[in-house]
C-alpha cells in the first residue's frame, strides 16, 4: 500500500515562525507602551480641565487671612462658583494683581504665556458699591461691616470711593499685614481678575473644614 508522502519541512520554516512569534510580541509591547502614553495624557487633560473650569487646590502663603485661613494649609478653590453663580460680599477668593506676574513665557511673536501671582483674600465691596475705612472702620454704602476681633484695620483710613462697573474691592482679613484693594499699587480689581471662591480647608487633615 502506497502511504501518502508528507511535504517536507524545510529547516527555514521553523525560524520564520520563531521570527513571526518576536514580531507579536514586540508590537503587544508597543501597544501596551502607546496605551500607557495615551492613558498619561488623557489624564492630564482631563486634570488640567478640572483645575481651569472646576476646583482645584491652592496652598494659603503668608499671614494676611489669619485667623480665617492660615499660612501652610491647603484649600479648595470652587472654579464653578462664580459660572453659575453670583459674587457676593464676604466670599473669601482667589485673585490676581494688576503687573504682578511671577513668571512669564515667550513663544513666539504672537503667543506668550503669563505665570500670575495669586491671593487670597476676602471680597468686602462689589460694583455701584461705597467702600470706606473711617477711625479703624470698614464702611459699605455707608453702613459699619462688623468684624472678628482679628480683622482691626492698619493705622489710616481709606477715603469714600464708588467703585465701578466691574470694580471689587478686596482686604485680608488680618488687615495690620494684608496687602490689597486699600494700596496704591492694588486698589479695586477686576472681576476676571477673580479666579474662584474659596469653600474649605484640605490640609492638613486636623484644620479640614468649611470657610466663610
Amino acid at each position: 500500500m502506497e502511504t501518502e508522502k508528507k511535504p517536507a519541512v524545510t529547516p527555514e520554516e521553523p525560524k520564520k515562525k520563531k521570527k513571526g512569534k518576536k514580531e507579536k510580541e514586540k508590537k503587544t509591547l508597543k501597544q501596551e507602551i502607546m496605551s500607557w502614553i495615551w492613558t498619561l495624557i488623557a489624564a492630564l487633560v482631563i486634570a488640567t480641565v478640572f483645575r481651569a473650569y472646576i476646583a482645584e487646590p491652592i496652598r494659603v502663603d503668608g499671614n494676611s487671612m489669619t485667623n480665617t485661613l492660615l499660612d501652610n494649609e491647603i484649600v479648595l478653590v470652587s472654579k464653578l462658583a462664580y459660572r453659575f453663580g453670583e459674587m457676593e460680599r464676604g466670599d473669601i477668593v482667589i485673585c490676581r494683581y494688576p503687573g504682578r506676574v511671577s513668571t512669564a513665557f515667550n513663544l513666539g511673536a504672537a503667543i506668550s504665556v503669563e505665570n500670575h501671582v495669586l491671593f487670597v483674600k476676602r471680597l468686602v465691596a462689589l460694583p455701584g458699591d461705597t467702600v470706606e475705612i473711617r477711625n479703624s472702620l470698614l464702611y459699605v454704602n455707608g453702613e459699619v461691616v462688623e468684624d472678628p476681633e482679628f480683622m482691626a484695620s492698619r493705622p489710616g483710613d481709606y477715603p469714600l470711593r464708588l467703585l465701578g462697573e466691574d470694580e471689587y474691592f478686596v482686604i485680608g482679613d488680618n488687615r495690620r499685614t494684608s496687602h490689597d484693594s486699600r494700596a496704591n499699587d492694588v486698589g479695586p480689581i477686576s472681576g476676571g481678575a477673580i479666579m474662584g471662591k474659596v469653600t474649605r480647608v484640605l490640609l492638613p487633615f486636623s484644620n479640614f473644614r468649611s470657610v466663610e
